[in-house]
């Protein structure tokens, strides 16, 4: 009889300990499986951001944050590419000679997909953010009209819809291009380059 009784106390014993030991193996699985994703700090020194575009309408922008700087993903509409073309004579680096992107974004629409506009948003004057402004002669110029683009507040600096500085305004050079890639169709990644995704 004393034996049973053992068994039972036993067995409760072990299912008990089991049981703990479960919860206690969870507590220690889930900051391990956490560390697996980056935290705020190495998204601040620069890991890559995906970002799903497949939302974004032509003519539409959105703004996700890279190593704590604003980065402008512009979905251009064929006006807006004729406008880029429009304007060659009147930006200062059309070739973007002078401006800081790799060689897969030296191109006419200074991006990897004609449609896609992807640029710091960040005036290479003084760091203020420049505004998206996609409406024709809403900012007054003296010779020939605005044909959409970004227009920083603080100094005046304007920016065609491909991100390049207009002549004799305050910043120096075009937006940035930071490194970035499409992993799909709808999913590019801010941060890393084209050929280091291949690699």
């Amino acid at each position: 009889m004393s034996d049973g009784v053992n068994k039972s106390r036993r067995n409760l014993l072990i299912g008990g300990m089991t049981g703990v030991g479960a919860v206690g193996a969870g507590f220690a699985v889930v900051p391990f499986v956490k560390s697996w994703n980056p935290s705020a700090q190495a998204k601040a020194a620069g890991a890559p951001v995906k970002v799903n575009v497949a939302k974004l309408e032509p003519g539409q922008i959105m703004t996700e944050e890279w190593r704590g700087k604003p980065v402008y993903i512009l979905r251009r509409t064929p006006e807006a590419l004729a406008a880029v073309k429009k304007v060659e004579s009147r930006v200062s680096d059309p070739n973007s000679d002078e401006s800081t992107q790799d060689d897969y974004a030296k191109n006419e629409y200074r991006s990897i997909k004609d449609e896609y506009l992807v640029v710091l948003g960040i005036c290479t004057h003084l760091g203020c953010a420049p505004k998206y402004r996609p409406e024709v002669g809403s900012i007054p110029l003296d010779k020939e009209g605005w044909e959409g683009g970004f227009f920083c507040p603080c100094h005046g600096s304007m920016f065609d819809l491909a991100g390049r500085v207009y002549k004799g305004v305050p910043a120096p050079t075009n937006l940035e291009v930071p490194p970035y890639h499409f992993e799909s169709d709808d999913v590019l990644v801010v941060g890393i380059p084209p050929e280091e995704a291949k690699a």
